[in-house]
């Protein structure tokens, strides 16, 4: 018996004016704890003194509160202050096990806007949630219900740049359980023309979210470039003008990727992909914008999670294979295989349309990974010079 997924549901909310206060301050007063923590850490690692850790922090923040200069920090709840500080000790063991850069300092205006009440800290009855130092529950709007018998763990509350309020409720989700095994196996390619192109010959469209809303998002930019830099009231409707056209960009990317993803890990035991670098992808000017709009780091997150969740299996190909150039029926390898060209005829007499080639290239890879831990990698071959099979 496996233990239950710790599952996250985001709920949106409308706060009170006395609630929208209150989380604001509390925002402040997380993201001054956590810079002032960072700063702290930050002096004595470069004054090569004894390492200051989370203990150390935290008897800071005691000392903190008790300053004339600080003691607004004891105006909001105390849990998302030790969270914060929770959360930093977090950034730098993955920065010491190489798993992530330094912590940065948290900026006013880009930096997400949040705070996480543990369970002393928030109370959840009869499908209403309260937070410490208020006195009304939340305004929660339910779009789905929480699992019977769940009761939240963690609570985080925060404000998109849009001005949205969201509540994402942490909690052991029974539904979530491993799917019958199936004996379907399917390699994906990725793409700008088609967002998906499966080993099976479907080619799933590719939305194209971003290009469908440029309009509307490049008048909000304009009519925010030309606003006055400041704090002016006029240059703040601006900014949330442009943000809401952002958001539903990446709301209804979102909602596409879930949906896609939830029906190839349901039909399908092994997933064969492609190990991209995107970043390094996004430095060509000419598909920077493309690339972004397809998402494809966002795709593979969602495949890692979901198959873990239900049970699957997915493989990541070595990201130098070349599956475009390789025929799948005799294993020639192409000198050359530019953009433009969409369809090729191998040497041994098969048209291949290159994209279902690429991605039946990745299922034979994945596949071959997964059987006997072979590389991914075609060997060369040594009757033919610059071919390899």
């Amino acid at each position: 018996m496996t233990a239950p997924v710790k599952r996250a549901f985001r709920y949106r909310f409308y706060p009170t004016d006395v609630q929208a206060a209150l989380l604001s301050r509390t925002f402040g007063c997380v993201r001054k704890v956590y810079n002032l923590a960072l700063a702290a850490r930050t002096e004595a690692w470069t004054q090569r003194q004894e390492r200051v850790g989370y203990g150390a922090t935290s008897a800071m923040l005691t000392a903190w509160k008790a300053t004339e200069e600080l003691a607004y920090l004891n105006e909001v709840s105390s849990v998302p202050l030790q969270q914060t500080l929770r959360h930093l000790q977090t950034a730098f063991a993955n920065y010491f096990a190489k798993r992530a850069r330094y912590p940065r300092f948290k900026s006013k205006r880009r930096s997400r806007r949040s705070a996480e009440y543990t369970a002393s800290a928030f109370r959840y009855r009869d499908g209403q949630l309260t937070l410490a130092k208020t006195t009304e529950p939340l305004n929660i709007v339910w779009s789905r219900p929480l699992p019977e018998g769940a009761r939240p763990s963690t609570v985080t509350v925060s404000q998109d740049s849009a001005g949205r309020w969201w509540v994402s409720l942490l909690c052991d989700d029974p539904t979530v359980r491993p799917l019958p095994a199936t004996d379907r196996a399917v390699g994906i390619d990725v793409g700008i023309g088609h967002l998906l192109v499966l080993s099976t010959g479907e080619k799933i469209i590719n939305p194209r979210h971003e290009q469908r809303d440029r309009k509307r998002l490049a008048r909000a930019q304009r009519n925010l470039s030309r606003k006055a830099k400041g704090d002016g009231t006029n240059r703040a409707k601006a900014r949330v003008k442009a943000a809401r056209a952002h958001a539903r960009i990446s709301d209804r990317r979102r909602d596409h990727l879930h949906q896609l993803t939830t029906r190839l890990v349901r039909e399908n035991q092994v997933l064969v992909i492609e190990d991209l670098s995107v970043c390094n992808m996004v430095k060509n000017r000419s598909l920077a914008r493309a690339i972004s709009d397809a998402a494809w780091r966002q795709l593979r997150t969602m495949l890692e999670y979901k198959t873990a969740w239900y049970g699957r299996q997915l493989i990541v190909v070595d990201r130098w294979f070349p599956s475009t150039r390789l025929c799948s029926a005799c294993g020639t390898l192409a000198d050359r295989m530019p953009l433009q060209v969409r369809s090729w005829t191998c040497r041994c007499g098969t048209t291949h349309d290159r994209d279902i080639n690429a991605a039946k290239n990745i299922l034979a890879a994945g596949l071959a990974v997964s059987a006997c831990g072979a590389g991914v990698r075609p060997q060369r071959d040594p009757s033919r010079t610059g071919d390899r099979q």
